[in-house]
C-alpha cells in the first residue's frame, strides 16, 4: 500500500516567495517614480509613448 501524499509548498517558501515578489514590486514602483517622466520622454521620442 503506498501512501505517497501530495507535498505543498511549506508556508516558510510560500512567505520567501511572497516577500520577493512584494519587494520587486516596491523598487519597481520606485524607479517608476523617480525616473517616470525620463522615461516617458525617451518614449515620446522614439513614438512609443501611446502605449502609455
Amino acid at each position: 500500500m503506498r501512501t505517497d501524499t501530495k507535498k505543498s509548498l511549506s508556508p516558510l517558501v510560500f512567505a520567501f516567495v511572497a516577500g520577493a515578489f512584494a519587494l520587486v514590486a516596491v523598487l519597481a514602483f520606485q524607479g517608476w517614480i523617480a525616473h517616470g517622466a525620463d522615461i516617458f520622454l525617451s518614449l515620446a521620442q522614439a513614438g512609443l509613448s501611446w502605449c502609455f
